[in-house]
């Protein structure tokens, strides 16, 4: 059985008639339907689309922090129906406390995970966190005198610190230079290669996915969105940007993608239309 299990799931959105009350359900917008996606424990799955097709939706059904309106989802044997800790998520916003220092947005997130520890042990698993993510000196600064790159890292370092059983990134470099947003990305690898967490990530960047997941699924256009295949990335670990674009088999995975993106997000529709 897969450790994370997207099953079946719908996403309708209620439209509205001319007098602003809700449309029958005939009238509703269909964001995606019947998406299944199955992750193995460990796994670095990525979900590519076009904006609009509803990958941030599905990401945040996963988080619990919405209901889908068909189908579910079961983590670890058990379905899941609200936020928790076993899942962490990454916003590319950062949302970080703006009052709280890089340490004590850390320490926050390692307390509500083990609310028994006394402080030396959240002191010290903060700590580690944060020079992993290469913030040893950044600590006692707040997200406003951090750059962005900094910002994510924290994040990245607190959601890593409370061990969760899965990861879920919602196109977390977005809003990061590209120079920066390379250095995050690899430090991200060496990070998810030391901890082995499953990680469900979003994005609409290919050369992203192809650096960072074991598997890659790809998303038709909405309304009406569905996954129209996932396939394993056969580029061998370690990866770096810099070995990864030399070879054939990166090129001939990105081509895919590409392809796909532009000129066959919309084939599933078509066939099924």
């Amino acid at each position: 059985m897969a450790f994370l299990s997207i099953e079946g799931v719908s996403k309708y959105f209620p439209l509205q008639d001319g007098s602003g009350s809700r449309a029958s359900r005939q009238a509703q917008f269909c964001v995606f339907k019947d998406v299944s996606l199955r992750l193995d424990k460990g796994e670095f799955l990525t979900l590519i689309g076009h904006s609009g097709c509803g990958k941030s939706t599905l990401l945040n059904i996963v988080a619990g922090f919405e209901a889908s309106s068909t189908g579910g989802v079961i983590l670890d044997g058990k379905e899941v129906t609200a936020p928790g800790l076993d899942r962490m998520v990454v916003f590319q916003s950062f949302a970080l406390m703006p009052w709280l220092s890089a340490f004590e947005n850390v320490r926050l997130a390692v307390r509500a995970a083990h609310p028994t520890w006394d402080k030396v042990q959240l002191r010290d698993e903060a700590q580690k966190y944060l020079d992993m993510m290469g913030l040893k000196d950044a600590g006692t600064k707040k997200p406003t005198f951090l750059s962005g790159g900094m910002r994510q890292r924290v994040g990245l370092a607190r959601a890593f610190a409370v061990q969760p059983k899965v990861m879920l990134l919602d196109e977390p470099f977005a809003q990061i230079d590209a120079l920066t947003r390379g250095v995050i990305q690899e430090e991200l690898v060496r990070m998810w290669s030391a901890t082995q967490h499953t990680v469900f990530m979003v994005t609409h960047d290919v050369d992203e996915a192809l650096l960072l997941s074991d598997r890659i699924a790809l998303m038709t256009n909405g309304p009406e969105a569905q996954v129209a295949e996932s396939f394993p990335v056969t580029l061998p670990r370690p990866r770096t940007r810099e070995s990864m674009i030399e070879t054939a088999e990166y090129t001939r995975l990105r081509n895919h993608i590409l392809h796909f993106l532009l000129r066959g997000s919309h084939a599933l529709a078509s066939r099924e239309a």
